[in-house]
């Protein structure tokens, strides 16, 4: 008998008929004898429709109230799931993430968790029960309702089977298993049979869709090896795992394009010790990701000066916006310029370690496109671009091309 944490995305569950899909998946587990416990997002569409109801009342709402109003999504879901289960005849009980034991920080809509006692998931377990857990939530130690940001609920299931010490881990969603690219956009793209923790944490953080990138964090940290396969079909999917040494073999293992980033530059910003760090703390201290970062001399102004551009999540561009005007008064910079037809494009692989021109190689590939570079960002395992949000798909599918075969 295995105790086995199973999470269905949103599409997996996105109406009556598949969330009784999931139930007979369920069932077929429990009736080998294994323990299940379910995390499930909001049914498909769900989250989009009550973030633009909120927006329709107010264009920044609240943040506390916005996740009092977004966690009713995965708890519409668990009450189906858990009563698709009991039509087949199946003892199951759903939880909230509060009643399952999730504590998190006070940064509302992107909370991180701080600990998890599972008391009553392992009671229920005991008492014979599946046990389905609304993922993407939690709450404070004070008791307030968190959200933990978007694909929220990979993350709460990596943690639950950490904190449950699971057998198996596996995230349902709907493609069967990771892919080199989007293969909706690279009909050539290839699915991998596994992938390190590294590979998959890159391509989840730069706009890979499959999973979110600070539950492959949490994985690596707890050691959870854990599947990304499909709920519409039995085939095998992806296993995401520690690297090994047959990983360094293969370049290039994905290509990524992030079509939701902005970018904002700030310019003639005062050239002098400290203004960089004044900026990027008030927009930390407002709960911002900043991702790339360029400065570079500003000319014209008639003073020592800099243009500082970075780029971050439109949906974030509005709440940087007003922080950005706040810094405007106080440093003196000349203006902001906020664009957000830029796409991030990106190549992810561990042996790029071991293997010299890859970056001349991407390049090259842009140049011949006709593509030009806006930004520059590397790491020991992946080169990011930004580019123009038009040429993006364009881009994907060669350089795609000329990495992976």
């Amino acid at each position: 008998m295995a105790l086995i944490v199973q999470k269905y995305g949103g599409t997996s569950v996105g109406n009556p008929e598949r969330i009784k899909n999931v139930a007979r998946r369920v069932a077929s587990y429990r009736k080998k004898g294994d323990q299940v416990v379910v995390v499930v997002s909001a049914m498909s569409g769900v989250t989009d429709g009550l973030i633009r109801m909120a927006k329709e009342i107010m264009p920044l709402p609240n943040e506390r109230e916005m996740d009092m109003l977004l966690a009713t999504g995965e708890q519409t879901t668990i009450a189906l799931a858990a009563m698709a289960l009991h039509a087949e005849n199946l003892p199951a009980v759903s939880l909230t993430g509060a009643q399952a034991g999730i504590v998190t920080d006070r940064v509302h809509t992107k909370a991180k968790i701080l600990n998890i006692t599972p008391r009553q998931v392992h009671a229920q377990l005991k008492a014979g029960n599946v046990v389905i857990v609304a993922g993407f939530q939690g709450e404070t130690r004070e008791g307030q309702i968190t959200t933990l940001g978007r694909g929220g609920s990979d993350l709460t299931a990596i943690a639950l089977a950490a904190a449950l010490k699971a057998d198996l881990c596996q995230i349902y969603t709907d493609v069967d298993g990771v892919y080199s690219a989007d293969p909706r956009i690279v009909a050539s793209a290839r699915k991998m049979k596994e992938i390190s923790y590294d590979e998959m944490l890159e391509l989840a953080s730069l706009g890979a869709k499959v999973m979110q990138s600070r539950s492959v964090e949490f994985a690596k940290k707890f050691g959870v090896v854990f599947e990304v396969r499909s709920s519409l079909n039995d085939n095998p999917g992806t296993i995401v795992k520690e690297e090994t040494k047959n990983m360094e073999d293969v370049v290039i293992r994905g290509v990524a394009l992030d079509k939701n980033q902005s970018k904002i530059t700030l310019v003639a910003v005062p050239d002098k010790p400290g203004v960089a760090a004044r900026v990027f703390k008030a927009l930390a201290d407002a709960s911002i990701n900043v991702d790339m970062i360029v400065q570079n001399v500003s000319h014209g102004s008639g003073r020592p000066a800099t243009d500082l551009s970075f780029t971050l999540e439109k949906a974030d561009a509005l709440k940087t916006q007003k922080v950005i005007e706040q810094l405007r008064k106080e440093i003196g910079f000349a203006k902001a310029i906020t664009s957000e037809k830029i796409g991030k494009l990106s190549i992810v692989g561990v042996g790029m370690r071991s293997h010299s021109g890859v970056a001349a190689k991407m390049f090259e590939t842009l140049a011949k496109e006709k593509i030009n570079i806006d930004m520059i960002s590397t790491s020991e395992i992946k080169i990011s671009v930004v580019i123009d949000l038009a040429k993006g798909e364009q881009a994907m599918r060669a350089v795609h091309a000329a990495f992976i075969r």
